[in-house]
């Protein structure tokens, strides 16, 4: 396993991070059997949140006994468990809450990591700000970032950190992958490479669409999201294959599936080799039996030659503005 240091700072962590999300996988055992195989080949970054309402974090809490101080955990909040109006949202009240909530779900005194899992316009960033910063003070957290913020935004609430002295974002997370490299390769990767953020990116293949299971006129297969009306827990409507499985994703597929075909490889480990080419990429990925684990990591020890990566850069030439996560 190569290690990197994530953005600015001196954390080193795995070149792959473990998505542990678990949407197709409900049972403990086999959840936790995942976390332990990951951290067996050398992992130790682990992304959750509040997914499942906390099964997530509490899967990843069982699984760490006796392996914590290994291991960065990075968590998310943008809500907490309870039905009220202030159990959404950013504010010092909900944010106070959630982070007790996540420590006791994961069974440690402190988060390595702790991502505004998305923007809130209801809250000021001034207020969401100075609250991570008395959790840092506190010793609750280590450091903090955000996920799914605008540019313009990230560079704001990195402008309050500034004159207010206040604990600064260290990196962030968005989707990126080889049908959605919009959202990230415009205005996202610059900023981060000139002001020194870390890098994580989720939806590494498209929640399977990379995969080489899927193909434009086909019927998807059975008991995956794409042969539902919805991904559990997201919105209805979103996730429309015969929308989803456009020309230009079926060659980007049929382009994984050639080239892997000749490398030996996997078409879902050729679009992670994709990702990892990119030096500040962590690319997050999930995995709901530990078979899938050994895959994804078999992506480590390929490296894309120039002649595929040019093949893969043209043929995702960004077009598609749907985005999968």
């Amino acid at each position: 396993m190569e290690y990197q240091n994530l953005g600015r700072t001196g954390i080193k962590v795995s070149r792959i991070c473990l998505g542990t999300a678990f949407r197709g996988q409900q049972e403990e055992k086999t959840c936790i059997d995942v976390i332990n195989q990951a951290i067996d080949l050398g992992c130790n970054f682990i992304d959750t949140a509040l997914y499942g309402e906390g099964r997530s974090e509490t899967f990843v809490g069982k699984a760490l006994k006796g392996k914590r101080d290994d291991i960065v955990i990075c968590t998310k909040v943008i809500g907490s468990i309870g039905k009220s109006p202030n159990h959404t949202g950013l504010s010092r009240l909900n944010l106070t809450r959630a982070v007790e909530d996540s420590l006791r779900r994961l069974q440690t005194d402190h988060i390595d990591l702790y991502l505004l899992h998305a923007f809130d316009a209801q809250t000021p960033l001034e207020e969401t700000l100075s609250t991570l910063n008395d959790m840092v003070r506190q010793g609750k957290v280590r450091y903090i970032g955000c996920s799914n913020f605008r540019a313009w935004k990230i560079m704001e609430a990195l402008w309050i950190s500034d004159v207010r002295n206040l604990e600064a974002f260290i990196c962030i997370q968005n989707q990126y992958n080889l049908i959605n490299r919009h959202e990230l390769e415009p205005d996202l990767m610059p900023l981060c490479k000139e002001l020194g953020l870390g890098i994580m990116t989720y939806s590494p293949l498209a929640i399977g669409l990379l995969s080489g299971r899927f193909r434009r006129g086909q019927k998807p297969p059975a008991n995956t999201p794409w042969s539902k009306d919805k991904l559990q827990g997201l919105s209805p409507g979103k996730y429309n294959f015969e929308e989803a499985m456009t020309e230009q994703v079926d060659k980007i597929v049929q382009t994984l599936i050639s080239i892997g075909e000749r490398r030996n490889k996997t078409p879902a480990q050729v679009a992670i080799a994709w990702l990892l080419d990119h030096k500040n990429v962590t690319p997050i990925l999930g995995a709901d039996l530990p078979d899938h684990v050994d895959e994804i990591f078999g992506a480590l020890d390929y490296k894309l030659d120039s002649d595929e990566r040019a093949i893969l850069d043209e043929v995702s030439h960004p077009k598609v503005t749907r985005k999968y996560a």
